[in-house]
């Protein structure tokens, strides 16, 4: 019996072993299989394609200089004492209006001594001509020399000539006296009045700045990708940033309007250098705005961003695919998920999403979003964004 009792307890026990190493094996087997499963699966990732679509470039500029080609000193051309200003402050002139009147005590006292000149050389060019006259007839008589007709025809050319010089010297006091009035050089408003009443200045010294603000300029240095869709007269939009605090150069009743909001003022394209068929790596775009409802002055205004207009059908990729600064790499999986650093040349932007005109073709994946840690043959799982 002994016997049979042992038996039965080493069959238990190798019964019992047998679990044990079974349930070991089936436990590092699974094991094994979910790691494989997870190697085989890969790191999750967003992904989109690249596709095409209209496209309006975007150009965020720090900070753009606006300045106007009517804008200059009106200069006093005469030494004299300001009586009296005929404008204000912010006073709407016109090219030719007086801004003011000078006094010179100097100038009326020339006047009147070269107008007694002028008047006693008519006096003699009128005894001159009378004697020249008085020779002729004598000559036509002999009853006269050739040398006396000869001088009677000098002394009355010599007069016509002294005559000629007082009064051209008398127009030129009686410009200078024109000169006493300091008129405005251009259309537009005074924007500065750098002397008051009273106060002495000399010829060429500035009284005023005038200036007109309905159109402005402004330039901007691009990289060629970023001028492709440039064309001189295209129109664009300028942005200003929310609440934007409306600066002032000139104190001028300009930007009354500004409530605050996002201000956008529209750009026309005049002018490209150097023309777009020619090779160049930046380019000088100049624009031209209209600003006939007084929003901006000639000064430098930050934070604007300028959409550029018409659209263009581009192939384009989200800046978050971008795998470095200088947008110059991407990420792009194959078909079994595999990543494979592709290197691209990318043009403008508009905030968003980025033009990608070489090393990349329309349909392909690449990674956008967080790049943090890929590498050049990982495998991943790519969830696109929208499918």
């Amino acid at each position: 019996m002994k016997k049979y009792f042992y038996a039965g307890i080493a069959i238990i026990l190798l019964m019992a072993l047998a679990l044990v190493a079974y349930g070991a094996w089936l436990n590092y087997s699974d094991e094994d299989q979910i790691a494989r499963r997870m190697d085989e699966r890969g790191l999750q990732v967003g992904g989109v394609r690249a596709k095409m679509m209209d496209f309006h470039p975007t150009v965020s500029i720090d900070a753009v200089r606006f300045s106007s080609e009517s804008m200059t000193d009106a200069v006093a051309l005469a030494d004299g004492r300001i009586l009296h200003w005929y404008v204000g402050k912010n006073s709407n002139v016109r090219k030719g209006d007086i801004l003011l009147s000078l006094g010179n005590e100097q100038i009326p006292l020339k006047i009147q001594q070269a107008t007694s000149n002028v008047k006693r050389a008519e006096a003699a060019l009128a005894q001159a001509f009378s004697a020249y006259q008085r020779q002729e007839r004598l000559m036509a008589k002999e009853a006269t020399s050739q040398e006396k007709y000869e001088a009677a025809e000098a002394q009355y050319l010599a007069a016509q000539e002294a005559l000629r010089d007082a009064e051209a010297q008398r127009e030129q006091f009686i410009v200078q006296e024109d000169w006493l009035n300091v008129v405005s050089p251009v259309d537009g408003e005074v924007l500065i009045i750098y002397q008051k009443e009273g106060a002495y200045v000399q010829a060429g010294m500035p009284v005023a700045l005038v200036g007109n603000f309905d159109r402005l300029k402004f330039s901007l240095n691009l990289p060629d990708a970023a001028t492709r869709y440039l064309r001189v007269g295209d129109s664009s939009l300028l942005t200003f940033p929310d609440q934007w605090n409306m600066g002032k150069a000139y104190d001028t009743d300009f930007g009354v309007g500004n409530q605050g909001w996002k201000q956008k003022v529209e750009a026309r394209l005049v002018d490209i250098v150097p023309p777009l068929g020619a090779p160049a790596d930046v380019r000088r775009a100049v624009w031209e705005v209209d600003n006939s409802t007084h929003l901006l002055e000639p000064m430098t205004y930050t934070g604007v961003t300028m959409r550029l207009r018409p659209s263009s059908k581009c192939l384009v990729v989200p800046i978050s695919a971008m795998a470095d600064a200088s947008h110059e790499t991407v990420f792009v999986a194959d078909a079994d998920g595999i990543l494979h650093r592709r290197n691209v040349m990318a043009g403008a932007d508009d905030g968003k999403n980025i033009e990608v005109y070489s090393g990349l073709s329309e349909g392909e994946i690449v990674v956008s979003g967080s790049l943090d840690g890929l590498e050049e043959g990982m495998k991943v799982e790519i969830v696109l964004d929208g499918e």
